[in-house]
């Protein structure tokens, strides 16, 4: 038993780092896992993945005039990640180029421009930290912004949840009935921005999407009602960043990797076992009509 408390709760009641973190990690849990299962459901998550890159290049501008500073790279992400998700629409719309492929486009300069701004100024520690955070190293400012855009996020989602789930399911018939699916469209890419920015300072650009897509997947596998994705989604943020939490401090591997692995393992554990199209379910199905 006493091992399992130095294993499992020493590390958090001892070091106040590690609390940061877990404050951290369950806040980016409570406003992300929600808007990657939204992403999901609108079968947008390798855009949220290209526009976790696209926030790079305004961060590091951030990083270039005022070095690792919190506002200046927030402020800089959230620029070039709504500048990113306007300039793909506004091609796909206007030439024959799908979104998709306007967004891959845009992606990869941002992320080729960030690696070479960030290199311009900092070290090689400055891009590792740009490229895959440092949550460990999470202070009382960043907390507060991360905690502060998880609330907004909670509450707009509280506003438009309605378009939302009606656009997921039924678009034509919200376009038929009400005009609120496309202001609801933009609010929520909105969202997806200032959760990815969250994430960035935490786990950094090639992970900040991590959290919201995987906990949505796994999500998917255990419930079909948006409702329970979304609880499920959250829960198992959370457990994957306690978990990988746990992970990086007794071992020597890096704690925003850890997070995402430990994610990973549930995502593969639900993709054999899950209740709602797991591989295991679909193999050995349950009798659906008796006599």
């Amino acid at each position: 038993m006493d091992t399992l408390y130095q294993a499992l709760i020493a590390p958090f009641t001892e070091f106040e780092f590690m609390r940061r973190a877990l404050a951290g990690v369950l806040a980016l849990a409570l406003g992300g896992a929600p808007i990657g299962v939204f992403l999901m459901l609108r079968r947008m998550s390798l855009a949220g993945d290209a526009m976790a890159h696209a926030i790079l290049p305004g961060a590091a501008v951030g990083f270039l005039l005022s070095g690792l500073n919190l506002f200046a790279m927030t402020f800089g992400g959230l620029i070039a990640g709504f500048a990113v998700a306007i300039l793909s629409g506004v091609v796909s719309r206007a030439t024959e180029l799908k979104e998709d492929a306007s967004l891959a486009a845009f992606y990869l300069v941002s992320l080729a421009l960030g690696v070479t701004i960030v290199s311009m100024k900092g070290s090689n520690i400055d891009l590792l930290h740009v490229l895959f955070g440092n949550i460990l190293a999470m202070d009382d400012q960043t907390l507060l912004v991360i905690a502060f855009n998880a609330t907004l996020t909670l509450l707009v989602l509280a506003v438009i949840f309605r378009p939302l789930v009606i656009e997921c399911v039924d678009p034509v018939f919200l376009r038929s009935v009400s005009r609120s699916g496309g202001p609801a469209h933009l609010i929520f890419l909105a969202l997806v921005v200032i959760n990815l920015v969250n994430g960035f300072h935490a786990l950094g650009t090639l992970l900040a999407v991590g959290l919201m897509i995987l906990p949505a997947g796994i999500a998917r596998f255990w419930s079909r009602d948006i409702t329970g994705m979304i609880l499920i989604a959250v829960a198992s943020a959370m457990v994957s960043g306690y978990a990988g939490l746990v992970l990086s401090f007794q071992s020597k591997v890096p704690s925003g990797p850890a997070i995402i692995l430990m994610a990973a393992l549930i995502y593969l554990f639900s993709v054999l076992f899950g209740s709602a199209g797991g591989i295991l379910r679909r193999l050995f199905p349950g009798r659906h009509l008796e006599a």
